[in-house]
Protein backbone atom coordinates (compact mmCIF):
# COMPACT_ATOMS: atom_id res chain seq x y z
CA UNK A 1 0.00 0.00 0.00
CA UNK A 2 1.50 3.33 -0.92
CA UNK A 3 1.13 6.58 1.50
CA UNK A 4 1.76 10.02 1.25
CA UNK A 5 2.79 11.75 3.85
CA UNK A 6 2.17 15.44 3.70
CA UNK A 7 3.54 17.74 6.68
CA UNK A 8 6.12 20.96 6.58
CA UNK A 9 8.03 19.15 9.69
CA UNK A 10 10.92 17.83 8.05
CA UNK A 11 10.99 15.03 11.45
CA UNK A 12 7.61 13.80 10.47
CA UNK A 13 9.84 11.24 8.10
CA UNK A 14 10.92 9.65 10.99
CA UNK A 15 8.91 9.58 13.36
CA UNK A 16 6.55 7.69 10.98
CA UNK A 17 9.59 5.21 9.64
CA UNK A 18 9.89 4.58 13.28
CA UNK A 19 5.99 3.78 13.69
CA UNK A 20 6.06 1.79 11.16
CA UNK A 21 9.13 -0.06 10.76
CA UNK A 22 7.95 -3.63 11.07
CA UNK A 23 5.18 -2.72 8.11
CA UNK A 24 8.00 -0.86 5.81
CA UNK A 25 10.44 -3.84 6.23
CA UNK A 26 7.73 -6.41 5.38
CA UNK A 27 6.69 -4.22 2.60
CA UNK A 28 3.27 -3.82 3.85
CA UNK A 29 2.96 0.14 3.46
CA UNK A 30 5.81 1.95 1.17
CA UNK A 31 5.50 5.57 2.50
CA UNK A 32 6.19 9.00 0.63
CA UNK A 33 6.71 12.30 1.79
CA UNK A 34 6.28 15.39 0.47
CA UNK A 35 6.79 18.74 2.35
CA UNK A 36 4.25 21.15 1.10
CA UNK A 37 1.04 21.15 -1.18
CA UNK A 38 2.59 21.37 -4.26
CA UNK A 39 5.30 18.87 -3.65
CA UNK A 40 2.11 16.11 -2.85
CA UNK A 41 0.24 16.99 -6.10
CA UNK A 42 4.21 16.22 -7.77
CA UNK A 43 4.16 12.85 -6.63
CA UNK A 44 0.32 12.12 -6.94
CA UNK A 45 1.33 11.97 -11.05
CA UNK A 46 3.90 9.44 -10.70
CA UNK A 47 2.75 7.07 -8.26
CA UNK A 48 -0.32 4.92 -7.13
CA UNK A 49 -0.78 6.32 -3.22
CA UNK A 50 -4.05 4.90 -2.08
CA UNK A 51 -4.16 7.21 1.19
CA UNK A 52 -3.00 10.66 1.72
CA UNK A 53 -2.32 12.11 5.49
CA UNK A 54 -1.91 15.79 5.14
CA UNK A 55 -1.37 18.17 7.93
CA UNK A 56 -4.01 21.08 7.41
CA UNK A 57 -1.59 23.66 8.21
CA UNK A 58 1.22 24.06 6.08
CA UNK A 59 2.85 27.42 4.80
CA UNK A 60 1.80 28.04 1.36
CA UNK A 61 -1.09 25.58 0.20
CA UNK A 62 -2.90 24.29 3.19
CA UNK A 63 -3.77 21.18 3.26
CA UNK A 64 -7.42 21.96 2.91
CA UNK A 65 -6.57 23.51 -0.57
CA UNK A 66 -4.21 20.27 -1.12
CA UNK A 67 -7.68 18.18 -0.28
CA UNK A 68 -10.07 20.64 -2.79
CA UNK A 69 -7.07 19.71 -5.53
CA UNK A 70 -6.59 16.45 -5.19
CA UNK A 71 -10.70 15.88 -4.78
CA UNK A 72 -10.95 17.80 -7.92
CA UNK A 73 -8.42 14.97 -9.94
CA UNK A 74 -10.16 11.91 -7.79
CA UNK A 75 -13.16 12.78 -6.93
CA UNK A 76 -13.61 9.54 -5.10
CA UNK A 77 -11.60 7.58 -3.27
CA UNK A 78 -8.52 6.39 -3.97
CA UNK A 79 -6.75 7.86 -2.99
CA UNK A 80 -8.44 8.31 0.49
CA UNK A 81 -7.39 11.58 2.43
CA UNK A 82 -6.91 11.69 6.03
CA UNK A 83 -6.69 15.14 7.08
CA UNK A 84 -4.39 15.75 10.26
CA UNK A 85 -3.83 18.95 12.56
CA UNK A 86 -2.97 20.33 16.41
CA UNK A 87 -6.04 21.92 16.22
CA UNK A 88 -8.63 19.69 16.40
CA UNK A 89 -11.60 23.11 15.96
CA UNK A 90 -14.75 22.07 14.80
CA UNK A 91 -14.14 24.74 11.62
CA UNK A 92 -11.51 22.72 9.94
CA UNK A 93 -13.48 19.49 10.29
CA UNK A 94 -16.75 20.80 8.75
CA UNK A 95 -14.74 22.25 5.63
CA UNK A 96 -12.29 19.06 5.64
CA UNK A 97 -15.74 16.93 5.64
CA UNK A 98 -17.12 18.77 3.19
CA UNK A 99 -14.65 18.90 0.46
CA UNK A 100 -14.23 15.05 0.66
CA UNK A 101 -11.81 14.07 3.32
CA UNK A 102 -12.10 9.99 4.55
CA UNK A 103 -10.99 10.94 8.27
CA UNK A 104 -9.65 13.42 10.35
CA UNK A 105 -6.65 12.65 12.98
CA UNK A 106 -5.29 15.44 15.81
CA UNK A 107 -1.99 15.87 16.56
CA UNK A 108 0.09 14.10 18.51
CA UNK A 109 -1.17 11.65 16.03
CA UNK A 110 -1.90 8.55 17.95
CA UNK A 111 0.04 5.68 15.84
CA UNK A 112 -1.78 2.29 17.11
CA UNK A 113 -5.21 4.19 16.64
CA UNK A 114 -4.05 5.09 12.90
CA UNK A 115 -2.91 1.66 12.42
CA UNK A 116 -6.06 0.44 13.56
CA UNK A 117 -8.16 2.81 11.26
CA UNK A 118 -5.76 1.61 8.18
CA UNK A 119 -6.74 -1.88 8.75
CA UNK A 120 -10.05 -1.46 8.73
CA UNK A 121 -10.19 0.72 5.66
CA UNK A 122 -8.25 -1.93 4.04
CA UNK A 123 -9.75 -5.15 5.44
CA UNK A 124 -8.37 -7.82 3.03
Amino acid sequence: MNILVVDDEKDIRTLFEQKFRKEIRDKVFTFKFAHSGEEALELLEDSKIVLILSDINMPGMSGLELLRRVRGIFPAAPPKVFMITAYGDKDNRERANKLGADDFLNKPIDFASLKEKIAEEWKE
